[in-house]
């Protein structure tokens, strides 16, 4: 490495944000520190996955009940470690592929983010990611089989605009490994992103 900084001139594979050489492997475009500052701290998560915290999700879903959102929103608007994160940010919810968006005829996590948005004062949603490689659901997968899923899964919606200076907060209905909402973070930091937050109605 020491010769190309010599040269003054940084090959690729380098940081994105700071431009220095970095080894090839699941975080190849980010240098140790400014992976450091940009990954996102463990996600909030307003309740366990669990109980009536499992059904709500799974009303919304599965059986397309868009009622349930004004209690999810009730449950965001008591829980003050999510509600911390959302104030003033842009929450960003994790995309769904294309196709099963439409399928589904909505993407359960936007409806999440606009109800954490309504009940966080300054939140505003923004639609600034897009899912490029399609996969297995999440939920059909064991730890290591996410984490694969997810990696160079998402990047920046064709004409997003953003503001590389605004707090973000990626936002998801359920959080497990964090694999994806990882993912995510990588996306938004490779588009210059330097204050990035996650997190998830409920904790798997």
């Amino acid at each position: 490495m020491r010769w190309r900084r010599l040269l003054g001139v940084v090959f690729p594979p380098a940081c994105v944000h700071c431009g220095e050489p970095v080894e090839d492997g699941p975080f190849a475009a980010l240098c140790g520190n400014c992976a450091a500052q940009l990954q996102p701290a463990a996600a909030a998560a307003a309740v366990r996955f669990e109980g009536p915290a499992r059904a709500l999700v799974l009303a919304l879903k599965y059986r397309r009940q868009r009622e349930v959102l004004e209690d999810i929103k009730t449950v965001f608007r008591r829980s003050p470690q999510v509600l911390a994160r959302a104030r003033g940010a842009v929450i960003v919810p994790v995309p769904l592929a294309a196709l099963r968006e439409r399928e589904r005829g909505f993407n359960q996590a936007e409806l999440i983010g606009r109800a954490l948005a309504s009940a966080a004062p300054g939140a505003r949603l923004a639609r600034l990611l897009r899912r490029v490689e399609e996969g297995p659901p999440q939920a059909t997968l064991g730890r290591r089989e996410r984490l694969a899923n997810a990696k160079n899964a998402f990047a920046l919606a064709a004409g997003a605009r953003l503001n590389p200076a605004s707090r973000h907060l990626i936002i998801d209905d359920v959080t497990t490994t964090g694999s994806t909402l990882e993912s995510c973070a990588q996306a938004l930091s490779r588009a210059g992103c330097t204050r990035i937050d996650a997190a998830a109605f409920a904790q798997g």
